[in-house]
């Protein structure tokens, strides 16, 4: 990789907001680099009391869908406007990450507000203690449902949620027994929803008219809890859920587990055993205290290297949200944002609705040659508007550096403003071959404005169309 015309600040500025965020415009990385990195970083994790969103009553009010969401389409496109939006970025970020961990699925539930339900979870609780999260995940309806605790009974246990608890969202295979899946099991009967059987039923009717679905509740029976006496991980009681939640929040698979699954997420597809064990030994200091973990994943020698960046392949919600923040589009939610929230879904990935409860294969596997088109022809879209306010405002800065701009300048300028993005000599040399067909940008005549604009947006296309882009 090679770096032109970038300053380093800007550079970890940018990697740090595609990282802890979506991105941001050229506007958002001015405000941060005067602050510097460090305050960034504490601004993300304590954005103050201002709320996430500006104009959620006009969604609200204008937009029924998107106000109730029952519907799937309009519960996806209500999530990515919040991803585009956002004044919160990492909030979004973590439900982003813990969405696809625990990942509970709109296909088998038909009930799309109660996975938006397990979203706020992980606002309220993804950088908080992993304990919490857990206890309240385990409450959660859409959870109860998804992995059948429902149907967990006293004398007749059911292990999938017991059994995922231990394999998927907190240790990893080969750190537990099949005993150990049975007293965890045994330990969450009674934990179930109100008016399970009815809520089923309802749950299965194709229509949600004409007053849409209930609200899920939690209801823990302790008539149909199993109280007697129980062997899990070496300890010995007569576990409950929540104890069990303690012993495994203590185990030293459990902070192996988490803070791999942080890494991957946050900085690198290949894994790194020295950088994760750093993250694992912060979670055990801390209790599992995600904030403070992820304090040290984004103050680290690793994450700011500039070999961290441009390391990760780029998820659809991260590129389409990405994309759509730089160019300033759906700053208001309308109707047509569904259809942005459905490239996501072409590209492979539909929040709210994961293929299995392993969640999503994520890196290179994101990318074949279908979904790679898809990828370029969505980023491409936007950054090709002309008329986008962000798009726009790149127009104007670059129109501020001259009357004239060379196209190695232009070429160099674009990539700045687009989240400086650092390509191989090879890209940038086509980039700048393409812009010398028609030689310098002439921003300030007047009479060239529309066709000098258009040159800009074309650029912009090919830069978003660029290996590169596609990696975060």
């Amino acid at each position: 990789m090679v770096n032109r015309n970038l300053t380093s600040e800007l550079g970890l500025m940018s990697h740090l907001l595609r990282r802890a965020g979506f991105g941001a415009n050229p506007d958002e990385l001015d405000s941060y680099l005067v602050q510097g990195y460090e305050a960034t970083v504490e601004q993300l994790f304590k954005p103050g009391d201002s709320p996430s969103l500006d104009g959620e009553d006009l969604i609200r009010r204008y937009h029924i869908d998107q106000n109730s969401l029952m519907l799937i389409e309009s519960s996806q496109a209500y999530w990515l406007y919040r991803m585009i939006n956002t004044k919160r970025p990492l909030e979004e970020k973590i439900a982003l990450f813990w969405h696809g961990l625990f990942a509970t699925a709109y296909g088998k539930l038909n009930h799309a507000k109660a996975v938006v339900n397990q979203t706020n979870i992980f606002r309220r609780r993804g950088l908080g203690h992993f304990r919490t999260l857990l206890v309240e995940l385990s409450r959660d309806p859409a959870m109860i449902f998804w992995l059948d605790n429902k149907d967990n009974h006293k004398g007749a246990p059911n292990e999938n949620y017991g059994r995922e608890l231990l394999e998927l969202f907190s240790m990893g295979i080969g750190n537990y027994t099949e005993d150990d899946v049975k007293s965890c099991a045994r330990a969450f009967s009674g934990w179930t929803m109100a008016n399970a059987e009815y809520m089923s039923i309802r749950a299965s009717r194709d229509s949600i008219w004409p007053h849409g679905r209930l609200d899920w509740q939690f209801q823990y029976r302790p008539e149909d809890h199993d109280d007697g006496e129980k062997m899990f991980l070496g300890h010995s009681g007569r576990f409950n859920g929540e104890d069990i939640i303690d012993i495994i929040c203590g185990h030293p698979a459990t902070a192996w587990f988490v803070a791999n699954k942080l890494y991957n997420f946050f900085v690198a597809d290949v894994p790194d055993e020295s950088a994760i064990q750093q993250l694992a030994d912060e979670f055990t200091r801390t209790n599992g205290h995600i904030e403070s973990v992820m304090r040290v994943l984004f103050l680290s020698d690793f994450f700011q290297s500039d070999k961290a960046r441009f390391a990760k392949v780029k998820s659809p919600a991260e590129l389409v949200a990405g994309t759509a923040r730089l160019t300033g589009s759906h700053q208001f939610s309308d109707w047509s944002i569904v259809n942005l929230a459905m490239d996501t879904n072409y590209m492979g990935q539909e929040i709210l609705n994961p293929p299995s409860v392993e969640g999503w294969h994520t890196g290179i596997e994101w990318v074949d040659t279908g979904t790679l088109v898809e990828r370029v022809n969505s980023a491409a879209q936007e950054a090709g508007d002309i008329n986008q306010p962000g798009v726009r405002a790149i127009v104007q800065r670059l129109r501020s550096r001259g009357e004239y701009l060379s196209p190695k300048e232009l070429v160099e300028g674009c990539l700045e403003l687009a989240g400086s993005i650092q390509v191989t000599s090879a890209t940038f040399d086509h980039l700048v071959s393409y812009a010398s067909e028609e030689g310098s940008l002439r921003l300030a005549q007047q009479e060239l404005t529309d066709c000098s604009e258009q040159r800009v947006a074309d650029i912009l296309q090919l830069i978003v169309a660029t290996r590169e882009y596609q990696l975060a």
